[in-house]
């Protein structure tokens, strides 16, 4: 078996653990039992279920920052959802194989690689695995990874298994909502004339996406769920939506929640409740793309043959870079259907994608921050 070939058949072990979000322990148990066998340091499990191992490096200052390596554990899938992969000519088929079981075993590929090719990092590096990337986890895990490790850091370098050629140093802002309409309801036909919630809130929807949003700063809205009601007959006393807001600027991200929450104060009247609950708050950030981390994340991805597109996006890079703490997300390779159960991951650019990494956490140390 070829160092690559191992590295697959770690990701697809990962995959095939179940881990919604919330539900992240037996995978991340499982990640623990591995740092242990490869003599990390420090490993550990902290309350939320981040798991954390240190690869010791061989600088003689004691004060030396170290950079975190960090994938999450959690997928979006849940638990009943059959795991079962596909092998197809230079590809694998899984859910969560790419998003993120592979960015998970590449934690190990770096490591594995370092060891192999006798590199002697100076700084020390800290290998995490966290929870709460995906849905409503809020990038919970991150936030408690930022706060263990504050700025002391050279960075944070994320692992997104799909995300091979592109370089994200710019993160998205997000609100998310969820919209509960409540009635008195009724009989369809005797009470007709009554609101019925779901009416309600499927007016408030086409409402909300009828806002005109601008291209530039790109800017976005989606209702995820919808669901209510108890029957065809019945006038709908309870429905619910949840709602996607995203902006690549921070300004027009709040000027749209204004707008939103407008519409929602309007709707709420006499025999009509409208509450909307704030369940996730993604901050934005982000660094220059001169900064030394983001120039190198270019130049390892260039030295692998690949063009390196700088991107913004909403990941657990959110947390470090709107603390003004330096944060780039890397990829191993490409592949497409995320978040699908037909999710897929190409074989052949997982050397590539894992010599730029390894480029990477070697060079990092001598980044002037």
């Amino acid at each position: 078996m070829t160092f690559i070939d191992h590295l697959i058949e770690l990701a697809i072990q990962i995959q095939q653990i179940p881990a919604p979000t919330f539900s992240e322990s037996q995978r991340g148990e499982f990640v623990r039992e591995l740092f242990l066998k490869e003599k990390l340091k420090d490993v550990s499990i902290d309350s939320l279920g981040n798991v954390y191992g240190r690869l010791q490096g061989a600088g003689k200052q004691k004060k030396s920052k170290p950079l975190i390596v960090s994938a999450h554990l959690d997928t979006v899938f849940p638990a009943s959802v059959n795991l079962q992969i596909r092998r197809e000519a230079g590809k694998i088929i899984a859910p969560g194989i790419g998003d993120n079981s592979l960015g998970v075993a590449a934690l190990f590929g770096i490591l594995w690689s370092l060891r192999d090719r006798q590199i002697t990092l100076q700084h020390d590096v800290w290998f995490v695995a966290n929870v709460g990337e995906e849905g409503l986890g809020d990038l919970r895990g991150m936030r408690a990874v930022v706060d263990r490790f504050d700025n002391e850091v050279i960075g944070y370098l994320i692992l997104e298994g799909l995300a091979l050629g592109h370089v994200y140093h710019r993160a998205i802002g997000v609100q998310r909502y969820r919209i509960t309409a409540k009635t008195a309801g009724g009989h369809s036909w005797s009470d007709y004339g009554r609101p019925s919630a779901v009416h309600e809130l499927a007016s408030l929807v086409t409402q909300l996406t009828a806002l005109r949003l601008p291209r530039e700063p790109r800017t976005t809205m989606n209702v995820g769920t919808f669901g209510g009601g108890t029957g065809i007959n019945v006038l709908a006393s309870e429905a619910k939506c949840e709602l996607d807001l995203r902006s690549e600027d921070p300004k027009v991200l709040a000027k749209l929640t204004l707008q939103v929450e407008d519409l929602l104060k309007d709707a709420d009247r006499e025999g009509v409740n409208i509450m909307a609950e704030i369940i996730g708050q993604r901050p934005a950030g982000e660094i220059a793309a001169d900064h030394p981390l983001v120039e190198l994340a270019v130049a390892c991805t260039r030295e692998q043959g690949l063009n390196a597109i700088l991107t913004a996006g909403s990941t657990d890079a959110n947390i470090p870079l709107s603390r003004n703490i330096p944060a780039v997300v890397m990829g191993i390779t490409t592949g497409g259907g995320a978040h699908t159960i037909n999710e897929y991951i190409d074989i052949e650019p997982v050397a590539k994608g894992l010599n730029g990494l390894v480029m990477f956490v070697e060079s990092a140390g001598r980044v002037d921050n």
